[in-house]
């Protein structure tokens, strides 16, 4: 049962909305989620309407950060979960609002709409546990609700981020939970990623007359020639199975068909086992390339860190995490992928990602979720937090 809210509180009329939702379950409330458009750095409007529904929940410290929710449970037990999950979406594709629908191949009714998979649908999952076991007397953790902006855009404006060097104290837990889309399983930990850009210097010529040049594109189809040959690895960490990979993903270069380029660049991007720091698989990947460094390039060469993110261990270890995967019947898989667990395992809080959905229908115009999966996460998760 939902604590008595304070009905004064309950503005903008969209948190009457969320309350009302609330109330009746995850399913109703991913719907009523859904329904206010959140696209990334406009997730004010959502901000707003789950401010109030939070504040209305006695006993319960509640923090803002621009459009960031934190809200935390006080009780003094000896162990603190973190919930947290993104409310930005991407922009929307003709998916608004959320429809109910039966999906007679499927036996089931599913809910489409605009984040309903990524992930709405977790954040429902979430709040409702903390709306829920807040108040209770079976309450056997502190938890912690981070309700987050700006996951689906550059870093820069990723609200957990901003959490981490702001007011790190916020997300101390035993363990944290990301509403991440997992089809309802456990995926542990995550890859980490590097993005390289390389860029191979030549001189510009006739193709008639090519010995007058150097042709910058023979020179980066050498590093190429060497990632594709990246004898990648399916890595063991905690008993999962991550798989490594090393790819070009864009690469550009040509002035005229009867010219000989001048230039030649290729992004690089390596997805990286959470067995390595983010400096060894830095230092592998130029390795790799054989094209030298940012601060001691190869001749011919230039080369800049575009992005890097460190990956995160699954943390099975942990009794938290131990009784997390217990209480959601032991489907456990490796993350394949980055996601924001990475940032909690900074702090070295064991994190993982769990919740309704299937993440290849992430981004789609026909991003639905299943209801059934819905229910699932939110009984599951109701059982570790009373475990």
């Amino acid at each position: 049962m939902i604590p008595p809210k304070n009905t004064d509180s309950l503005t903008p009329p969209a948190a009457q909305t969320l309350w009302d939702a609330l109330n009746n379950g995850p399913v109703e409330l991913t719907r009523a989620l859904v329904d206010i458009y959140s696209e990334s750095h406009h997730e004010q409007q959502i901000a707003d309407a789950l401010e109030p529904v939070l504040r209305s929940i006695p006993q319960v410290e509640v923090t803002r950060r621009g459009n960031t929710l934190v809200a935390r449970t006080a009780r003094g037990l000896a162990e603190r979960v973190v919930l947290a999950g993104h409310i930005d979406t991407v922009p929307p594709a003709d998916n608004l609002p959320s429809r109910l629908v039966h999906d007679p191949d499927a036996g089931e009714d599913v809910i489409y709409g605009l984040g309903s998979v990524d992930m709405k649908s977790g954040c429902a999952c979430y709040l409702h546990a903390f709306a829920t076991m807040a108040q209770g007397e079976d309450l056997t953790r502190d938890i912690t609700l981070v309700l987050y902006e700006g996951e689906e855009v550059a870093s820069r404006y990723n609200g957990l981020n901003h959490l981490v060097s702001s007011d790190p104290d916020l997300l101390q837990g035993t363990v944290a939970l990301l509403g991440e889309p997992s089809g309802g399983l456990i995926e542990a930990g995550c890859q980490g990623t590097i993005r390289v850009k390389v860029t191979a210097h030549g001189v510009r010529a006739h193709s008639a007359r090519s010995w007058l040049g150097d042709n910058a594109l023979h020179k980066l189809a050498h590093v190429l020639v060497r990632v594709d040959q990246f004898d990648a690895q399916v890595v063991d960490v905690d008993g999962l199975e991550y798989h490594e990979g090393l790819n070009a993903v864009i690469a550009e270069s040509g002035v005229a068909t009867n010219t000989i380029p001048d230039e030649a660049w290729a992004f690089v991007n390596f997805r990286y086992a959470p067995h390595r720091t983010a400096e060894q698989a830095l230092d592998l990947l130029f390795e790799v390339m054989g094209a030298g460094t940012p601060d001691a390039p190869a001749e011919g060469f230039s080369l800049e860190i575009d992005d890097i993110s460190p990956a995160a261990t699954p943390g099975l270890d942990r009794p938290a995490t131990a009784s997390l995967v217990a209480a959601t019947g032991g489907n456990v898989r490796a993350k394949f992928g980055w996601t924001d667990v990475a940032r909690f395992t900074q702090l070295d809080i064991p994190a993982v990602n769990f919740g309704p959905g299937d993440p290849g229908l992430c981004h789609t115009k026909d991003e639905h979720c299943p209801v059934s999966q819905i229910r699932q996460v939110s009984e599951q998760l109701l059982s570790f937090l009373r475990s």
